[in-house]
C-alpha cells in the first residue's frame, strides 16, 4: 500500500475529527475520498502530509512512517488544496519555477519539467501573466501545475474543481486521468457525485472522522437497498393499475401523476420487461420510457443521511 493509515485519531478540544479512522491507499489507483462537511477528509489529509499532529495511530506512506522530517516521502508528493495558493507578484512561470524549485535543484531539469507543467495544464498562451489576470478556471489550472510540476509519484487533490466553468472541469479531469496514466497515485475528494464516479477506480467514504463504506462505484451501489428508477409516460392509468404494479416484483414503491407512471425498484433483473409486459396485457398505450441505475450521489445520501451539515 502507498498510504497505510491505521487507527488515527485526531482530536481538537473535545471534539473528535477523526476517530480511529483506517484508510489505505493502493499504488496506481485514483481514489476519491467522500464525506460531508465537518466528517474529517481535509484533516485525515493534513495528517497523512504530517502538517497537523494527531492524538494517537500510525501514518505510513510509501513503506515508511510519516513525520515532519520525512523529506524523502515528501519530494515524492504533490498537494493541490482547495485554496489556491499561488503568489500574484510572480507571473504563471515564475510561480510553477518557484514551486518546482522547491523539490529538483538542477536549473536546466527544472525548467523542462516548468515547460511541460505549463503544456500539461494548457497554459502556454499564458505563462507570462500574473495570476490576477487569470479567469477562476486558468487560475485553478495554474494551481494544479504548481502542484505536480516536479513528477510526484503521490498527488493529493481537495476539491480542485471548485467554482470552475465546464470546460476548465473537462480539463483538469482529463489532465489527472493522464497523470495516472504517466504512474501518480491520486488520492481525489470532491463533493461533484459525477466527477468521482467518472474518475475514481476506488471510492472511500468517510463520516464523523470514521471510514463507512470504501470499494468501486459498483461494489458501493449494491450496498444500497435501491435498483433501477423507471418512468414510463402514459394517460388514463387507473388507481387499481397503479395497485396491480405495486404488487409485481421488486417494486418498491409506484407514483402516477396523470401522465408519468414512477416505480422506484429494490434491486432484481428484467424489471423493465416485467414492467411492460404488464401495460401490454393491460392494453395500456404508453410513449417513452426511461430506466435509471442508482447514482453515486443515492449511495452518499443513504449513507450518510440527508441532513444539511455546516
Amino acid at each position: 500500500m502507498l498510504i497505510k493509515v491505521r487507527n488515527l485519531v485526531k482530536r481538537y478540544g473535545d471534539l473528535v475529527a477523526l476517530d480511529h479512522l483506517n484508510l489505505d491507499v493502493a499504488e496506481g489507483e485514483i481514489l476519491g475520498l467522500l464525506g460531508p462537511n465537518g466528517s474529517g477528509k481535509t484533516t485525515a489529509i493534513n495528517c497523512i502530509l504530517s502538517l497537523l499532529k494527531y492524538d494517537k495511530g500510525t501514518i505510513d506512506v510509501f513503506g515508511q512512517p510519516m513525520a515532519p522530517d520525512s523529506y524523502e516521502s515528501k519530494r515524492n508528493i504533490g498537494v493541490v488544496m482547495q485554496e489556491v495558493a499561488v503568489f500574484n507578484e510572480l507571473t504563471v512561470e515564475e510561480n510553477i519555477d518557484y514551486f518546482c524549485g522547491m523539490y529538483v535543484t538542477d536549473p536546466a531539469l527544472r525548467r523542462r519539467l516548468v515547460r511541460e507543467a505549463i503544456s500539461f495544464v494548457g497554459l502556454d498562451d499564458f505563462r507570462r501573466f500574473f495570476p490576477r489576470k487569470l479567469s477562476g478556471g486558468l487560475l485553478r489550472r495554474l494551481n494544479i501545475a504548481c502542484g505536480i510540476a516536479h513528477k510526484p509519484k503521490l498527488i493529493m487533490l481537495d476539491e480542485p474543481t471548485v467554482a470552475v466553468d465546464p470546460q476548465s472541469r473537462n480539463s483538469i479531469l482529463e489532465g489527472i486521468k493522464a497523470l495516472n496514466e504517466q504512474g501518480a497515485t491520486v488520492v481525489y475528494t470532491s463533493h461533484y457525485m459525477e466527477e468521482v464516479e467518472q474518475l475514481c477506480s476506488r471510492i472511500v467514504i468517510i463520516d464523523k472522522g470514521k471510514t463507512i463504506a470504501a470499494g468501486t462505484k459498483d461494489e458501493l451501489k449494491a450496498m444500497i437497498n435501491r435498483g433501477e428508477k423507471i418512468t414510463v409516460e402514459l394517460y388514463a392509468l387507473e388507481e387499481q393499475d397503479v395497485a396491480n404494479i405495486r404488487e409485481l416484483p421488486f417494486v418498491a414503491r409506484a407514483d402516477y401523476d396523470g401522465k408519468r407512471l414512477s416505480v422506484q425498484y429494490n434491486n432484481g433483473q428484467h424489471n423493465l420487461l416485467t414492467l411492460l409486459d404488464y401495460l401490454k396485457s393491460r392494453d395500456l398505450p404508453f410513449e417513452r420510457v426511461f430506466s435509471e441505475q442508482p447514482t453515486l450521489n443515492d449511495v452518499f445520501l443513504e449513507i450518510t443521511g440527508r441532513e444539511l451539515r455546516d
